[in-house]
């Protein structure tokens, strides 16, 4: 009988983040297809309790997704072991020994696309003003807002970026909700503003109801994370942007493996690509002043599922078809046909990568006549097919 030999891993991981439990769905699901692999637990723990004894464990490989002290990153280094890590987790506590990691490889999240993908979202919701929240002395928060900074002012507008404390006094909630709340307050309205991540959303909602800001009405907010408990364990629910984590964490086992059976692959990366922001109450808001027009958009999103025709969203509004159209055009910047076509490709592509319904039945309960219908439309506005999508974005989080 030939028993297949099992790879010893070090499991180092913060499982209270969404993003990190991502990594370790796609992580248990490539070690069940291609292991087997024995996780080590004993190094689950993320405050250091059993690093002392890395020199002497008999493993091949470590997977590290939360880092956070000198102590740790240094172990890790000197293990001399295959490593994943995530983001600039290493460099940040060892910024001078990173050049000798050549064990090392990084899960690091497209940042920058994450920043367009939210400016994207508030665009088409015909917002005008916009903000963005960062968090000091992270690359990766400096990313997500250089990317949503520049698609902003590739449409002409401006963006209020909220000035992170740096000084470690000024850096206590208590004394920073007061200059949140006073942020908050002077920003001009209604905007769209994206925060970071998941947690620096939580605060500013803390922030928006000391300041007396509503959320969505005068302000809606969107995270990065998608962490599906804390999104929705809010009073206003938190739209957020997905990172595919579980996609992540697949690619990522599988470039570990090759690193401790003794390869030198010229990649040492793997991105994190978004998937898209998926919409809940905190961005349930619409900018346009036009009440006419509101009524046109919100019978849209509430029949996104249904095949819905331009004189329907007509006839739930108290106007003729040729004013409509061009109120419409002059509010949102698109036509209500436009319009329809994206909210349908956005019900479909949420629905592609959470359920496992055929083509056939995305495009009926997202409001196409046919699979082939969905096809053209998806791929004029997504640049790939329906297929394609799901092929890439969900990799098996289902």
């Amino acid at each position: 009988m030939n028993i297949k030999y099992a790879r010893k891993v070090i499991l180092l991981l913060d499982s209270s983040r969404s993003f990190n439990r991502g990594l370790l769905g796609g992580l248990s699901r490539y070690a069940r297809l291609y292991g087997p692999w024995s996780l080590d637990m004993n190094f689950w723990n993320i405050y250091d309790i059993g690093l002392p004894h890395i020199a002497s464990w008999q493993g091949e490989g470590i997977f590290a997704a939360g880092i956070y002290s000198r102590e740790t990153a240094k172990k890790i280094l000197e293990s001399r072991l295959p490593a994943i890590t995530v983001e600039d987790e290493l460099a940040d506590h060892l910024p001078s020994h990173t050049e000798n990691s050549n064990g090392i490889a990084t899960i690091r999240t497209d940042s920058q696309a994450v920043g367009r993908i939210a400016a994207e979202y508030f665009l088409e919701q015909g917002l005008k003003h916009f903000a963005f929240c960062g968090v000091p002395n992270k690359s990766w928060s400096q990313r997500r807002k250089n990317g949503f900074n520049r698609r902003i002012r590739e449409a002409k507008l401006k963006c209020h970026i909220y000035p992170e404390p740096r000084l470690k006094k000024d850096n206590v909630w208590e004394k920073e909700r007061v200059a949140l709340a006073n942020w908050l307050r002077a920003l001009p309205k209604p905007a769209g503003l994206m925060a970071c991540n998941d947690e620096r959303s939580c605060e500013l909602l803390e922030a928006a109801h000391l300041a007396g800001v509503t959320i969505p009405e005068e302000i809606a907010v969107v995270g990065v994370d998608n962490d599906e408990l804390l999104c929705n364990l809010l009073d206003t629910p938190l739209s957020s942007i997905d990172l595919n984590g579980d996609k992540a964490g697949f690619e990522a086992a599988a470039l570990l493996d090759r690193l401790m059976a003794g390869e030198n692959p010229a990649g040492r990366e793997v991105i994190a690509e978004p998937a898209g922001v998926v919409a809940r109450k905190s961005t349930d808001v619409s900018a346009v002043p036009d009440a006419a027009v509101v009524d046109a958009i919100r019978f849209i999103r509430a029949y996104a599922g249904e095949m819905i025709r331009v004189d329907d969203v007509v006839n739930a509004t108290p106007l003729s078809r040729r004013l409509l159209e061009r109120r419409f055009r002059r509010a949102v910047g698109r036509s209500i046909l436009n319009e329809i076509q994206r909210v349908h490709v956005a019900s479909a592509a949420e629905m592609l990568l959470n359920t496992n319904l055929t083509i056939s039945q995305v495009a009926q309960k997202s409001g196409f006549s046919s699979a082939t219908h969905l096809g053209v439309t998806f791929k004029q506005r997504m640049k790939m097919t329906p297929f394609a999508y799901r092929k890439s974005f969900r990799n098996g989080r289902i």
